[in-house]
């Protein structure tokens, strides 16, 4: 298995730069087009834990806009051509809240990649990662 491939670090960053540009739009066609259309999609997000691409499309019909962010740090590794994780360390405008998040994604065949799981937190407010250069 080869491990960060570039082609493959490509392929997933535009994948992951769509989704980002997507979700400061709010496209939720798009945000549901990049997550993988199966019940065994899971997402836990600030405050919603969500089993199933059902669940998710019903949380983001909720949802009238996205908290703005800007990208402090992404983190993206390859396994082999099928499998990525990404890591994002952002910050919430305006706010200084900091944030992570954390997509596993697959290229699921005939589909392309999609996120098969993600995981996205907020740090809490005596947290030394608060700070940008304090301990990670």
């Amino acid at each position: 298995m080869q491990i960060d491939d570039p082609n493959i670090i490509a392929e997933v960053r535009a994948v992951f730069d769509r989704y980002e540009a997507a979700l400061m739009a709010n496209e939720t066609a798009t945000l549901d087009a990049i997550f993988w259309a199966d019940p065994r999609t899971v997402r836990f997000g600030i405050g919603e834990i969500l089993y199933g691409i059902e669940a998710i499309r019903a949380f983001r019909a909720s949802v009238k806009a996205y908290a703005q962010r800007t990208q402090r740090q992404v983190r993206i590794t390859a396994f082999g051509q099928d499998v990525a994780a990404t890591h994002l360390e952002y910050e919430r405008i305006g706010t200084g809240l900091v944030g992570r998040e954390t997509k596993i994604m697959a290229r699921i065949p005939g589909q392309g990649w999609r996120v098969v799981s993600a995981h996205v937190s907020l740090l809490a407010e005596g947290d030394p990662g608060r700070v940008m250069g304090e301990l990670r």
